[in-house]
Parts: C-alpha cells; sequence; structure tokens
C-alpha cells in the first residue's frame, strides 16, 4: 500500500494528504499506521473553553429537549452514560412511545425496567444474558445485523436518531473529548443524531485513535464522574479449558488476533503464555488480552497494518484495564466499519479470528445468536472476521464450542438446523471448528467429509447417534464407521525449551 491507502480503498475523489477514518473520508486526515501517511492530528477549536461554558447544563435540563416518540441512541457496554439515563428515565411520563438504541447493554439498564414499558422500548444489536427473556417476551427487539453495518445504517437515515446519549472524557487542550472505551457505532450516532448529548466524565479514559469528537459535535454537555461499569468473565470449566488449549495450537508466534468476550476467548488467551510476537485486530479488548500485553506475549510488532499497536473498537472489563489502556500510545480504538472492515482485517498476516457458536449442523452451517425462534446473542463481527481471516495471508477462521449444552443433554453438533435457528456464518466460511475433543477443518471438505470430521469432535455419548442421522439423510455412506475411536493421549505432550529461546512441542503419534 505505498499510497498510504486502506486495503481495498480506490482513493477516487481524494487528494494527498486526504485519508478514510472509520468508514469516513476526511479533508486532510491522512491515515495513521499505513505507508506514506501522515499521523492524524486533532486541530484546536479556537475558544473551546467558553463553547464548554455555554453547552454545560444539569443532566434534566440536557435531556428535557428530547421529544417523545423519539429513537434515542445510548451507548453501550461498559460506556453507558448512566446519569443521562437515570434523568432520561425519570421524564419517563413525558416520553411516551420512545425507542432506544443501543448496540449491545451490560447488566439491566434503568430503562429496560418493565414500570418505563409505555415510554420506552429496547432495540439491540446484540442480545446479553441480562435482555434475553424481555427479547423472549416480545418486551424488546434484536436487531439482526452485522455489526460493521450499523454506521451506514445511522448515517443513511436508514435508522434515523432523534437523540444520541454518548459518554466522553474531558476535552484536552484543543478541546477535543475522547470516546475513550466505547467507540464502536458512537462515532456514527453523534455524526447522525440531531440532538447529542455527552456525559463528561473524569473516569472515562482518553484514548488515542479515531475517538476525538470536538465539542462543537455536542448540543449539551453533562458533567457527572462516576465509575465506568465494569464486566467480569464466567466460569471456565474444564471443557472449556480444553477448547483453549485445542486452538492453541492453532496459533503460530506472530499471528494477529480477534477473538471475542466470554469464558471461552478467555481460556484460548491463557494458554497462549508461550507464544512470541503476537498482535491484536478485534472488536473487544479485554483483561485477559491486557495480561498478556504485560508479560510481552503481545507486542504486535510482526503486525503487517498497525505495526506496534492494539486496534480494538471497545473495550470491557475492569477498572485496571480501563486504567491501562487510557493515554496509552500502544492502543488505537475506531469506530466498528473500520476494525471489521474485511478487507482491513485481510490486510494483517496471519490473522487468526476466533468467534463462538452455540449450535453448528453436520454440513457445517453455525449459528451463533439463536436457537429455534430464541435469540441468546447477536450477528457481532463473526461474518466479517471469519471472511477477513480467509483472506489474509496464512489466516485462520476458527469457530470454537463446547460439544454439548450446559446441562450435558444436548449436543452441540446437530444434524441439522431447526426451524427459527439463524444460520450466521456459512458453509463456505467455515474453517475450522473446535471443540474440547480435537479440531476439525472443514474448508475445502466434502459434506460427507464434514459430517465425518464433526462427528469425531463430538461428544462421545452422541457419536453413534449422529453417524445415524447421518446414515438417515444420505451425508455418509450407509456402511460408514468412525475414522477413530481411540483417545487422543495429550498426557505424552510436552513442550521444551531449546538453545537460543526456542520453544519445541511433542506430540505423541
Amino acid at each position: 500500500m505505498p499510497d498510504g491507502r486502506f486495503p481495498g480503498d480506490t482513493g477516487a475523489g481524494l487528494e494527498p494528504g486526504d485519508g478514510v477514518r472509520g468508514g469516513r473520508r476526511v479533508r486532510g486526515a491522512g491515515c495513521p499506521h499505513i505507508a506514506g501517511a501522515k499521523e492524524v492530528s486533532p486541530v484546536m477549536q479556537p475558544g473551546w473553553e467558553e463553547l464548554y461554558r455555554q453547552r454545560l447544563k444539569p443532566a434534566d435540563e440536557a435531556v428535557a429537549a428530547i421529544k417523545p416518540a423519539s429513537r434515542i441512541f445510548v451507548s453501550g457496554g461498559c460506556a453507558e452514560p448512566r446519569a443521562l439515563v437515570n434523568a432520561l428515565t425519570a421524564r419517563a411520563a413525558t416520553l411516551p412511545d420512545c425507542e432506544i438504541v443501543t448496540m449491545l447493554t451490560e447488566g439491566k439498564p434503568a430503562y429496560t425496567d418493565e414500570k418505563y414499558a409505555d415510554s420506552f422500548r429496547l432495540n439491540a444489536f446484540y442480545i446479553t444474558e441480562m435482555m434475553r427473556e424481555s427479547v423472549w417476551k416480545g418486551l424488546a427487539d434484536y436487531t439482526p445485523i452485522l455489526l460493521s453495518e450499523v454506521p451506514a445504517l445511522f448515517r443513511g437515515g436508514r435508522m434515523r436518531l432523534d437523540a444520541a446519549l454518548v459518554q466522553v472524557s474531558p476535552p484536552d487542550k484543543n478541546g477535543h473529548c475522547s470516546l475513550g472505551i466505547g467507540v464502536d457505532i458512537a462515532m456514527a450516532a453523534i455524526e447522525s443524531a440531531e440532538y447529542v448529548v455527552a456525559q463528561v466524565n473524569r473516569n472515562m479514559p482518553r484514548t488515542h485513535g479515531d475517538t476525538f469528537v470536538p465539542l462543537k459535535s455536542f448540543h449539551a454537555l453533562v458533567e457527572r464522574d462516576e465509575e465506568l461499569i465494569p464486566y467480569a468473565v464466567g466460569h471456565c470449566g474444564p471443557a472449556c479449558r480444553a477448547i483453549g488449549e485445542n486452538i492453541s495450537r492453532l496459533i503460530e508466534d506472530g499471528s494477529t488476533l480477534q477473538i471475542g468476550m466470554g469464558a471461552i476467548a478467555e481460556s484460548v488467551l491463557l494458554q497462549l503464555g508461550n507464544h512470541r510476537d503476537l498482535g491484536v485486530h478485534t472488536e473487544t479488548f479485554s483483561d485477559a488480552l491486557m495480561e498478556l500485553v504485560k508479560t510481552g506475549v503481545i507486542t504486535n510488532a510482526r503486525k503487517s497494518l498497525h505495526k506496534g499497536k492494539v486496534v480494538a473498537a471497545f473495550c470491557m472489563g475492569s477498572p485496571e484495564l480501563y486504567a491501562f489502556v487510557n493515554d496509552n500510545p500502544m492502543f488505537e480504538f475506531h469506530p466498528i466499519d473500520y476494525t471489521n472492515n474485511r478487507r482491513v482485517i485481510a490486510a494483517n498476516d496471519k490473522m487468526v479470528s476466533i468467534n463462538s457458536a452455540l449450535l453448528i449442523d453436520l454440513t457445517g452451517q453455525v449459528s451463533n445468536y439463536s436457537i429455534g425462534y430464541e435469540i441468546y446473542g447477536g450477528m457481532g463481527g463473526q461474518v466479517d472476521f471469519s471472511r477477513g481471516a480467509a483472506l489474509s495471508r496464512d489466516g485462520k477462521p476458527v469457530i470454537a464450542l463446547p460439544s454439548t449444552s450446559e446441562d450435558g443433554g444436548k449436543s452441540t453438533i446437530v444434524p441439522f438446523i431447526e426451524e427459527g435457528t439463524g444460520v450466521v456464518t456459512t458453509r463456505g466460511d467455515v474453517h475450522y471448528v473446535v471443540t474440547e475433543y480435537g479440531i476439525a477443518h472443514l474448508h475445502g471438505k466434502s459434506i460427507r467429509e464434514r459430517a465425518l470430521s464433526l462427528i469425531e469432535v463430538a461428544h462421545p455419548k452422541f457419536r453413534d447417534w449422529l453417524m445415524q442421522e447421518a446414515k438417515k439423510r444420505q451425508l455418509v455412506y450407509q456402511d460408514q464407521t468412525m475414522k477413530s475411536d481411540a483417545v487422543y493421549p495429550a498426557q505424552y505432550e510436552l513442550r521444551k525449551e531449546m538453545g537460543g529461546g526456542l520453544m519445541v512441542f511433542y506430540r505423541p503419534v
């Protein structure tokens, strides 16, 4: 990319020194960390201190301009502006028929209380655990969409925003606030909404990258310091740890990682202590990733794009994590239409995308957010990162799932996808599927080969049933037998450091 363009950008209509930031073409803003590009530096706003004073208001006054039947964007995850949300819900009686749009919620926001049902209805792009029952009961909505496409939904007016409530850091010396840990879709919401209110919180980190918003973008400012919402990963059991060990074998030194949230993601990262020079280009940054930065496993030194930098759209975790990313030049946060752009993803050599699933059928169709008509999550970035990793030089798209449901009563590898279940990753996009019983490489394989490979990594108590179901559907030969009933002797594996610090992994045959 000698001309300094992003991967796949034609450069049409751009002049020297122009660039693309977060999917937006910006005059005179070169693209950082691309060959031949200039660093982006926010332009100082003359007299911004006076503008700040003029737009500073109490929370109740700031939200008073919002009218009934409005569509209101609220920053999601751990960046939720709770002071503004509380002020909004305090006015619920005067705000009938409003829709709250957010990427995802952490916990149960005040506006989702059933007593506000006549005033506020949630519409989220990703459904978290606390909101599942509301969606199942028809009290809240889910919009299935790739997160990379949400900013265009706002900017194009297909989802018109009447108001936006966001949370930012205090302005810097140039009069710019940072979106901190929640850039994701918030930048597009600010640019698109008719009325924008920002909660200015000194606990919001000032993060680097495409995170800065000039004060003139806000119609009202509310000063309220409060701790950011923490996020903790759930319990990781033996099956989860085995999945992490299996995935770690697919990750080479110098790889760039995208990895999601949750116990499986945590289990993978816990197995990478002996890896070297890993990089990160992901949606969300977590505490487990932070630990690998601290121990020197993640250096970003071998990245082919944004060398030396962690690239993410948002982060969720502990107060320690939020302090770690504050004013840390190793980190760049960008809007989600940039981080999840598959051409940008593909520009990272050895890109490994690791995403979880709820179900996969014997032909390789993956559902990551619904079982039947019940929604458990969202489409997220799985499709974009899987395709981006597949296009990357030596890239590896990985789908991870435990072999059974939590109670062990059902197989997550199934003969077919039941009615209502949403297929997110298609047969053609699946490469590696990992359970606690091993790795199935499906890319380029026939339906018969796929079925056999998936049965091999299914839970042993369901393998005979899956084989019979496969035969019933003519997926395999009628006299087909299993490839191997042997148990892999993992206890004989050995890792040994050789001369010069080379780590060698011995596997039993």
